[in-house]
């Protein structure tokens, strides 16, 4: 079986959906598919997409795309038809102007289209300053679903909250909840957390979307804010900000241990998660959640932001292990629980590694690959 892999920026560091992107593709070739992509050229130590695409300049929003570590790519139609001609099926892993283009020749060309939903549209406009206005996300979602996601017969939503809120906008295929997947480590044991001080970590980029300054907000509250050091693994458009946040609550003697922030290689993250007391994840939208989920497979006991458009929650197994979305009080609350029982967080954490190993990638690319053995039957019938 012949896939392409369309997306703008598969080949860029710091984008969750690029990284999710690349792993799958490789699972793919480990399970004896071609796998090709159809994507802009990204980072230099990255490799280089199969079909190249020029990058896309925007007038106005470009500076804001970049801080995403996004990017958009321009269509070149010559290298987009030999693409969509090799292959047998196409995944497309964004509704935007890119796979509008390349699902219309996939049509034209009489070939199977799939595609993942990896991005509420309540990303993008709480992004833009639009934070908790439905209709321009509800607008926004269907007509992704009518530009983009309607050439593809199937659909991969990650999680089921994220299929939920996909449902009754108008897309005429098949939907399944298939997880993204993470590249789970054999023999993953209880590593003794760090407790002097207690380190606490935050995984994901810095956007609004992520609501990171939840957790500095929550250290006013918090009981052991002195005995807590703070990780902050990321990049993104507010770092600057969340930094003088930081700098602000160690000045006024709220905090003892000034925050760290610093975008980590995958072996760094591994190495902070086992180390880590608590991993907190503060986000308002989430489609599935790879960064907690990579924490908590290391056996680091997770404290989630719980609300209609995050997934996240779904990886936790007790209620300490949530809190209302961007609520300081309740997440210092759920803090204090976790130090004050240290016998919980530890009979907690490998549970938490036994959980984990339902989301293993090689579980997803099984599914995957049923996917889109259907899609391929639907364009012989």
């Amino acid at each position: 079986m012949k896939v392409l892999f369309v997306g703008n920026s598969l080949y860029y560091n710091g984008n969750g959906l690029a990284k999710s992107a690349r792993v799958t593709m490789e699972r793919l070739r480990g399970a004896g598919m071609e796998v090709r992509s159809l994507s802009m050229a990204g980072d230099e130590n990255m490799p280089k997409p199969d079909y190249v695409m020029p990058m896309y300049h925007f007038p106005i929003f470009q500076k804001l795309v970049v801080s995403h570590s996004y990017y958009f790519a321009a269509s070149n139609m010559d290298q987009i038809r030999e693409a969509v001609a090799w292959a047998d099926i196409i995944h497309m892993e964004e509704p935007f102007v890119l796979e509008h283009k390349v699902g219309k020749e996939a049509r034209r060309q009489g070939k199977a289209c799939v595609g993942t939903y990896h991005v509420h549209t309540d990303n993008i406009t709480r992004d833009l300053g639009m934070r908790g206005w439905k209709l321009p996300a509800n607008l926004l979602l269907r007509n992704f679903i009518y530009y983009g996601y309607n050439y593809c017969s199937d659909l991969q939503c990650p999680s089921q909250n994220a299929m939920e809120r996909f449902s009754g906008y108008g897309y005429k295929g098949d939907m399944y909840c298939i997880s993204n997947g993470i590249e789970l480590e054999e023999n993953v044991t209880v590593s003794e957390p760090q407790t002097d001080p207690y380190l606490i970590v935050c995984i994901g980029r810095f956007t609004n979307d992520k609501s990171t300054h939840t957790l500095l907000e929550a250290m006013q509250y918090c009981r052991h804010r002195s005995q807590i050091q703070l990780f902050f693994a990321g990049k993104g458009e507010n770092e600057a900000k969340l930094k003088r946040m930081a700098a602000k609550l160690v000045r006024k003697g709220v905090i003892r241990y000034e925050p760290e922030f610093e975008f980590c290689s995958k072996s760094k993250l591994r190495e902070l998660a086992r180390k880590a007391y608590l991993a907190v994840h503060c986000a308002v939208v989430e489609v599935e959640g790879l960064s907690i989920m990579e924490a908590v497979s290391q056996g680091t006991v997770p404290v989630v932001a719980e609300g209609p458009l995050t997934a996240a929650p779904q990886f936790t197994l007790s209620p300490e292990s949530r809190f209302p979305v961007q609520n300081a009080k309740a997440l210092a609350e759920r803090i204090d629980w976790w130090i004050e029982h240290p016998e919980k967080r530890m009979e907690y954490a490998p549970k938490y590694i036994e959980a984990m190993k339902q989301y293993d990638v090689h579980n997803s690319i099984s599914q995957l690959i049923e996917m889109y053995k259907k899609a391929i039957d639907k364009v012989k019938k």
